[in-house]
């Protein structure tokens, strides 16, 4: 498969897997520098365009050392086939201190994945099973 893709930022790095056998590449900030304050959500523009290819996803994800270390969290993740604007990556910051997001800085992942279109069918009613409408906790923690 191949992702075509068009930088806006001439100076920005290319779309690179950080590592030989890695399944997400990483989305860069173009931006200055922002300190994101504690509980701040902010798009951040990645200077990217690109054509998914027809019953595929862009699926943006956490980098888990910003999680991991500076409570970082992506949000609004997924990027349909027929999408051709700029990417942008919805952070926030979860955490109590600030987090600075600098120019060129990796800020999310992507992985390319294929997806199933579902028929959608409106009905009365749906078969039993043994969970039931049994939602959160239902089965227990142990």
């Amino acid at each position: 498969m191949e992702i075509r893709y068009v930088k806006l930022d001439k100076d920005s790095p290319d779309l690179a897997y950080a590592n030989p056998g890695d399944v997400a590449f990483d989305l860069r900030n173009i931006e200055p520098d922002y300190l994101l304050k504690s509980m701040e959500k902010k798009v951040f523009r990645t200077g990217i365009k690109m054509e998914i290819p027809e019953f595929f996803v862009g699926n943006i994800r956490d980098r888990s050392g910003m999680a991991a270390k500076n409570t970082i969290h992506t949000m609004a993740g997924v990027i349909d086939p027929g999408f051709r604007g700029e990417i942008g990556v919805v952070l926030i910051n979860l955490g109590n201190t600030e987090f600075k997001v600098e120019k060129y800085m990796r800020i999310a992942q992507m992985l390319i994945q294929p997806v199933e279109i579902a028929k959608l069918h409106p009905v009365t009613e749906l078969s039993e099973t043994k969970r039931g409408d049994g939602a959160w906790g239902s089965t227990g923690t142990k």
